[in-house]
């Protein structure tokens, strides 16, 4: 099995009873693993709720270190819309020419000091620098904060001695507090003085609405993209007729990015609460129970997408579930997105090939499920 390989833990329970079940930390979740009924659990937000208790449904829960609530995540119709439309423009910025540009000097940059080392650990050297440095435009705030963002590590909330850290997050609170308090003080074109400046139904956003704007933007979009951006250049390392194929075929490079978000599906799954007493995929799910919309097993789906474990860099017919579904689908798809392309672009123009050194897989265990999602730490050279 190659390095850049992800397998399907899910597809014997999807194809026989189409749920698993796992627990987390004694709150148990049903997954739903088909496409069909991941796509109709998300669209069905009153049955299955986003607006719980914050840091409910996520999985790891994170309610035990987090009661402020990520906006509009945790958020159900009709206010998540209208939270949504505060910060919906903005994270389009993404798609806009100057972004385009400044995001490519950052890539150039990043590639340029990985082809000048003899060899880079591509989470920490890599992709957390890219992350942390692309970020700082989306926030629209100095690069030199980029540096302490990197100083976190691969995700806000968790670390290597715990999957949910709660002296992390207090770092993280702290410093959103001293950001909020500067852009009050002295008010700017960041994202904090945005929202400072931001009316809800005729009413300014409080601090903790604030707050949970950015503690969603930066857990949401961290170890994801650090995943997707990883597991990507590995790929293209042990891949690299792919690589010289976008370049004689630009015009598939969209497709591309599609189908390796797809394939690696950088976020397993997200959870919802019921409702009320109902079912999933027949099977019974209580009231004030969480379910799992599996998003990673949904993209596997051979009902849904032909030769679903191979990486189709083509594949034209692509309803990848990988950002989500329905009303809370993930706002940062777009910066996502632009992040790939232009790194792709960047390897083609830069880089003749890479090879990997040494791969060390990170591993989730999700009830009787074991899936990489991507390394603990890969070691590349860029030639």
């Amino acid at each position: 099995m190659k390095n850049s390989e992800i397998s399907d833990p899910f597809e014997k329970a999807r194809l026989e009873k189409g749920f698993g079940e796992m627990d987390d930390q004694n709150d148990p979740v049903v997954m739903a693993l088909r496409h069909k009924d991941v796509r109709r659990c998300a669209h069905n937000w009153k049955t299955f709720q986003s607006g719980a208790e914050p840091g409910r449904i996520v999985i790891p829960s994170e309610v035990n270190i987090r009661d402020i609530r990520q906006i509009p995540f945790e958020v159900d119709p009709p206010m998540h819309g209208d939270y949504r439309a505060v910060v919906e423009q903005w994270f389009k910025r993404p798609l806009e020419a100057n972004y385009e540009a400044s995001l490519k000097c950052i890539i150039d940059e990043v590639v340029e000091e990985a082809l000048a080392k003899d060899s880079v650990e591509a989470i920490t050297e890599f992709s957390l620098v890219l992350q942390s440095r692309a970020l700082t435009l989306l926030f629209n705030v100095p690069f030199s904060e980029s540096e302490t963002w990197i100083s976190w590590g691969t995700h806000v909330f968790r670390s290597d001695e715990s999957a949910l850290d709660a002296g992390k997050a207090t770092i993280l609170y702290d410093y959103i507090d001293k950001q909020i308090e500067n852009s009050i003080a002295s008010p700017g074109e960041d994202l904090y003085s945005k929202l400072l400046a931001a009316e809800v139904h005729g009413k300014k956003l409080t601090k903790e609405e604030i707050k949970g704007v950015i503690i969603l933007t930066f857990a949401g979009g961290r170890d994801t993209i650090i995943n997707a951006v990883t597991n990507s250049i590995a790929y293209f390392a042990e891949h690299p007729k792919s690589l010289e194929r976008l370049k004689n075929e630009p015009e598939l490079i969209n497709f591309a990015i599609e189908e390796l978000i797809r394939y690696f599906s950088p976020l397993t799954q997200m959870g919802r609460v019921a409702t009320e007493d109902t079912v999933v995929c027949e099977h019974a799910v209580k009231a004030d129970t969480r379910i799992g919309l599996n998003w990673a097993s949904a993209n596997r789906d051979a009902t849904v997408f032909e030769n679903p474990n191979e990486v189709v860099l083509d594949r034209k017919m692509n309803p990848h579930v990988a950002f989500g579904f329905g009303t809370h689908n993930c706002l940062g798809a777009t910066h996502a997105r632009q992040i790939l392309k232009v790194l792709i672009h960047t390897l083609i123009e830069k880089v003749n090939s890479i090879e990997i050194i040494d791969a060390k897989e990170n591993i989730e265990t999700l009830g009787e499920f074991k899936r990489k999602v991507g390394f603990k730490s890969i070691q590349l050279k860029f030639n």
